[in-house]
């Protein structure tokens, strides 16, 4: 059973966290690393062919080379774009609990790194007695907080690692990754934020990904592996 691996979470909706976690899996594939994906539950889901599909679970699989099955990257799909728990809800459904947490154990089981991307942000509700936090903090793994580069970020930044440091038990951060995740030419704060964001969280901003960058900065990636005692060289 793997203890390697990360949680990534995001500072906001709409910052591509899902862009930079598969980016991620890819990079490790790529290194010949057996990456697992899990998204503990996915809403706003399309409907293909009768079935509904998470383009985000999509994007994970794909990017990991498409192991096991798509169901289980996300068991659990909801239409409406909602929170998880109030999408199953409007649906006459209700989120599983027990699931949000068992349906990780198969990477577990058969990966060398896991890559799991929670459902908005680390205070998101994603059952009715759940955060995505609490998540976090069960699975053991370390965060990766993914910041959209724009004005309001460095607030939306602070906020999210106050939030992991100090609720429960607290969650260990990797580091912040920023991303370009639009083209903001007059945005002028993209010049500073990164500068700003270190300064008042302490936290070690350790890649900035540019706007529709399709690779990960390879130091990068040795430097996350190195922090887990994984070697860099696979």
């Amino acid at each position: 059973m793997t203890s390697h691996g990360l949680f990534v979470t995001g500072t906001d909706t709409e910052i591509g966290k899902t862009y930079v976690a598969s980016l991620l899996a890819a990079e490790l594939a790529s290194r010949g690393i057996d990456v697992g994906v899990y998204k503990p539950a996915a809403s706003g889901c399309s409907s293909v062919d009768g079935q509904l599909l998470s383009d985000d679970a999509k994007s994970l699989w794909d990017a990991a080379g498409n192991p096991m099955t798509l169901h289980t990257v996300c068991p659990q799909l909801f239409k409406a774009p909602l929170a998880p728990h109030v999408a199953a809800r409007a649906e006459g459904e209700q989120i599983d609990e027990q699931l949000l947490r068992m349906g990780i154990q198969p990477w577990i089981t058969k990966s060398e790194f896991v890559v799991v991307e929670g459902a908005g942000g680390l205070m998101s509700p994603i059952s009715d007695s759940d955060f995505v936090a609490d998540l976090a903090i069960e699975f053991g793994f370390p965060i990766l907080i993914v910041v959209g580069n724009k004005l309001g970020c460095i607030n939306h930044t602070v906020q999210t690692v106050l939030a992991a440091t100090h609720y429960r038990s607290g969650l260990s951060v990797a580091g912040i990754v920023v991303n370009n995740s639009q083209q903001h030419d007059t945005d002028e704060s993209l010049n500073s934020n990164l500068a700003e964001i270190q300064r008042c969280t302490g936290i070690d901003v350790i890649c900035h990904v540019s706007h529709q960058q399709n690779q990960l900065d390879a130091g990068f990636v040795d430097r996350l592996l190195s922090q887990q005692g994984l070697s860099m060289q696979q």
